[in-house]
């Protein structure tokens, strides 16, 4: 993994149409080079000896116990970001990050996918953008050993997208602020040691770094999901906590700014984890109409079978460029708010798309929660919503598009 990226360098798209030739009948992806295919190898190896084989009880109970991630971040695939001298690897090439969730989407590993997904793509860069020297050498280590797990509390019970809306409190009171306030939906909300949070100061909207065992903060219920059962969400509840002031993440008043700037990596994470998740979908149910046999023949033979897979397969294609296009355009630091929002609601709705298509392909079986393709149909339903809704994406490309 020797890839470190200086602001404004990185790939670029080959205008070269023999960077695009077909490799074992699927087209090549030059945005990614050969540390990155090491590294997918050493992820793809790692999930199937320590992950895979044990997805399907952490499903049933609910929960990806903390050895898994302490294994993760042994085997170097948290905070690869972090520097060397707090405990990572200095890496700062976001094409690793996707090499992972991609790889996690692709062995069925989504509860620890999730999981990890939200530390190292969404709330860590926080941490490396933001926070002080200080607060760095306190944190950043544990974030790259698995020690410290990361959340980041934005949404509230009656915000939803509407970041502007927050009404989480913290006043300051001496060297403390005092918090209060609620937070739901919460990706690792019971499991996480670090909670980025956002609540409202006299300056205006700012991120606290809130620990556990703060007095006054408490964890509510983990939610019951109607799918990402392994993963675990939850509700926060802020009782008079009292935070340290030096667990203020940059200034006063920027929080807002703050967000809107790591937003669109975060959609980019869900793009290309969607586009993934349709491959994947898609490939299950290519496999399931080659066997699966009716009338004399396997239902891949029908008419109405090979028409819908091929539109999914030429939709899944163009998927796969227009994400790897923004990756590329990410790592080069040009990855615009707008192309963010386009990638993430029309990926995820063609993750949605096709993950029902393969449900009515398998029949009966496409209901059986022993298929993969039904546990990716619950799955890929949040995919929609989080983030932002799809509503908003479109409301953002709309609103770039000087309609008057």
């Amino acid at each position: 993994m020797s890839s470190t990226l200086a602001p404004g360098s990185g790939p670029t798209i080959p205008h070269d149409s023999s960077a695009w030739k077909l490799v074992g009948g699927e087209m090549a992806r030059p945005v990614f080079d050969d540390d990155h295919q090491a590294f997918r190898e050493s992820v793809r190896r790692f999930l199937e000896r320590e992950i895979a084989p044990h997805e399907p009880q952490w499903e049933r109970d609910r929960d990806v116990p903390r050895e898994a991630l302490l294994k993760a971040g042994a085997a170097g695939f948290l905070g690869m970001a972090v520097p060397e001298e707090h405990g990572g690897a200095g890496i700062d090439d976001f094409r690793f990050n996707a090499v992972i969730g991609e790889e996690v989407v692709r062995a069925d590993c989504r509860g620890l996918g999730a999981a990890l997904m939200l530390h190292n793509d969404v709330a860590l860069p926080y941490l490396l953008s933001f926070a002080n020297a200080e607060q760095q050498a306190r944190w950043l280590p544990g974030c790259a050993s698995g020690e410290i797990l990361l959340a980041i509390a934005m949404t509230e019970p009656g915000t939803g997208s509407d970041l502007q809306s927050i009404a989480t409190t913290a006043v300051r009171d001496g060297d403390h602020y005092v918090v209060n306030g609620a937070k739901t939906f919460i990706t690792n909300g019971i499991n996480s040691d670090l909670v980025i949070t956002a609540v409202k100061t006299d300056a205006g909207l700012s991120l606290l770094g809130i620990e556990r065992g703060t007095p006054g903060f408490e964890r509510g219920r983990k939610l019951e999901k109607l799918g990402m059962h392994s993963n675990d969400t939850a509700e926060l509840f802020f009782h008079d906590a009292r935070v340290p002031v030096e667990n203020l993440i940059g200034e006063e008043g920027m929080g807002f700014m703050y967000l809107i700037q790591k937003l669109a990596q975060e959609r980019l994470t869900l793009t290309l984890n969607a586009t993934a998740g349709a491959e994947a979908a898609l490939g299950m149910t290519i496999d399931y109409v080659r066997e699966r046999k009716a009338f004399g023949r396997s239902i891949g033979q029908f008419q109405n079978t090979r028409f819908t897979l091929a539109e999914l397969k030429t939709e899944c294609v163009k998927a796969r460029l227009f994400a790897d296009w923004q990756l590329a355009q990410h790592v080069e630091g040009q990855l615009s708010i707008e192309h963010a929002a386009m990638g993430k609601y029309s990926s995820t709705d063609l993750l949605c798309r096709v993950v029902d298509e393969g449900v009515q392909l398998h029949g009966g079986y496409g209901y059986m929660t022993e298929y993969p393709i039904a546990r990716a149909y619950v799955d890929a339903r949040i995919t929609k919503i989080f983030a932002g809704t799809n509503e908003i994406m479109k409301e953002i490309i709309g609103r770039g598009m000087d309609l008057g």
